[in-house]
């Protein structure tokens, strides 16, 4: 008999230093959970929705205008924020109007954003000019949200990952939840 428990243990314990082996990279370095806090967001994402955080992604490549990413508040880095991607290094954005223009190599005039995701444009009326490793990020539920037109651009440094699941609620689960292509 005390053999069978000396197996068992030993068996739990190599269970559980493989599952440590396997899962603790995966945690620290490629997938992150995240819990939505706030209306920033609404309607497309909700105080409670569970998140699964993409970090290698940018790592591999750059973030791309129009996709939902989690970051340090640079005011306050041990904050989490999410937001969504308006404009990339080296881009002016020109809010105006209700109206958010960029303008880059491509667009030297300008190129309105199409934002079907917002229930309420943008108020303000700002121009930023972002540097080489900076995005401005604004939430969707723009009445709500501390974001670039505050705080100015979010530097690549600060960016966690992208959304890559969303779990919860179960009704709603998607890949790269409300990510929108420009």
């Amino acid at each position: 008999m005390n053999e069978k428990r000396e197996n068992f243990f030993v068996e739990v314990l190599k269970f559980s230093i493989i599952t440590i082996i396997i899962v603790l990279p995966f945690r620290m370095y490629i997938a992150k959970p995240f819990i939505v806090s706030g209306a920033s967001m609404s309607p497309n994402f909700e105080t409670g929705n569970y998140l699964i955080i993409d970090e290698i992604s940018y790592k591999l490549g750059e973030p791309q205008r129009g996709e939902v990413i989690v970051f340090k508040y640079p005011n306050d880095p041990s904050r989490f924020f999410i937001k969504r991607i308006i404009g990339l290094p080296n881009e002016t954005i020109k809010i105006k109007d209700n109206e958010v223009i960029i303008k880059n190599e491509s667009y030297p005039e300008g190129m309105k954003l199409d934002e079907v995701y917002l229930k309420k444009p943008t108020e303000q009326n700002i121009e930023r000019t972002l540097g080489n490793k900076e995005y401005f990020v604004m939430g969707d539920n723009r009445t709500n949200s501390s974001d670039s037109r505050f705080w100015g651009p979010l530097n690549k440094e600060f960016i966690v990952g992208r959304a890559f699941v969303r779990l919860l609620p179960i009704n709603k689960i998607d890949l790269f939840p409300a990510d929108f292509d420009y």
